[in-house]
């Protein structure tokens, strides 16, 4: 299993960017999936997560409302849509698959892509 996460940059406040992880290997379509973020010196935090089908969705306080998690397996691809950034956003993302337990624990999952680094500007 491969997670290829990518779209990251520098942006302004109140800017949107949307992240994409591109997924391959056995039965990924069939995982749920998150993305995770993790600014210098913190804990890597649950930003939103998703089931295989895409039928649900949960997501960390501080992002509600603002990002969108989907998931399209037809094209292998999970999205984070980020709306109305803020500098507290500033962070290296992941995407991660296959939780096998709390959809909202960093080690409950088994793969995890490289990262891609978000830069909110004031």
């Amino acid at each position: 299993v491969q997670l290829q996460a990518s779209g990251g940059g520098l942006v302004q406040v109140r800017d949107s960017l949307r992240l994409s992880c591109a997924f391959s290997g056995r039965a990924v379509s069939d995982y749920r999936m998150a993305w995770f973020r993790q600014a210098p010196g913190k804990e890597r935090e649950f930003v939103a997560g998703i089931t295989w089908g895409g039928g649900s969705t949960i997501y960390s306080d501080s992002v509600r409302g603002r990002f969108t998690i989907t998931r399209d397996n037809a094209k292998n691809t999970m999205y984070l849509q980020m709306n109305s950034l803020k500098p507290e956003d500033t962070a290296v993302y992941y995407c991660a698959a296959h939780a096998t337990e709390r959809i909202t624990a960093a080690s409950s999952y088994a793969y995890w892509g490289q990262g891609t680094q978000v830069t909110v500007s004031s």
